[in-house]
């Protein structure tokens, strides 16, 4: 009975490591890239009004980021994955952990600090941030890259339909 599923939780989960690292490659873009810079130079906003809306957008963020890769690390275990992509899906899940546990803790502190009116707010934790952000979107590009090869290797024929068929 454990069988029965398994071509097509194979399929899901071929998918799933094509589909997520697109979601979360377009994620980062769409926060990191466009949102966080962006807010900052909206008529009226505040330094607190800005700190204060980026905190709830990156922890609503990342823990979106944590649910696909939880999802991916399902898919990296079963079949057909090669080591390069687990390794790598393996690696994005370990600069995700550092990015969720490490750093972004460190930046509500220095959030806290400078809403309170302790500190002025620069910091070099932001180039961290950056840094964690810069090396998953290299990463999740890769991803895209060898799951998609992986994808086209797997299916003969245009569009993936069996030639013949």
């Amino acid at each position: 009975m454990a069988n029965v599923f398994s071509s097509q939780d194979t399929r899901l989960a071929a998918g799933a490591r094509i589909l997520l690292p697109a979601i979360w490659l377009g994620l980062i873009i769409g926060i990191s890239l466009i949102e966080a810079p962006l807010k900052f130079t909206a008529p009226g906003i505040t330094i607190p009004l800005g700190l204060g809306i980026g905190r709830l957008v990156f922890a609503a963020m990342n823990w979106v980021e944590l649910v696909i890769a939880v999802v991916l690390l399902w898919a990296i275990l079963k079949s057909g994955v090669d080591r390069a992509f687990r390794t790598l899906a393996c690696g994005l899940i370990g600069v995700l952990i550092i990015k969720v546990v490490v750093i972004r803790p460190l930046l509500n502190q220095r959030t806290d600090a400078v809403l309170a009116g302790i500190d002025n707010g620069g910091s070099a934790l932001h180039v961290f941030y950056i840094a964690a952000d810069g090396l998953l979107i290299v990463g999740l590009v890769t991803a895209l890259i060898l799951g998609v090869r992986r994808w086209v290797s797997v299916r003969p024929g245009v569009g993936g339909a069996a030639q013949g068929d």
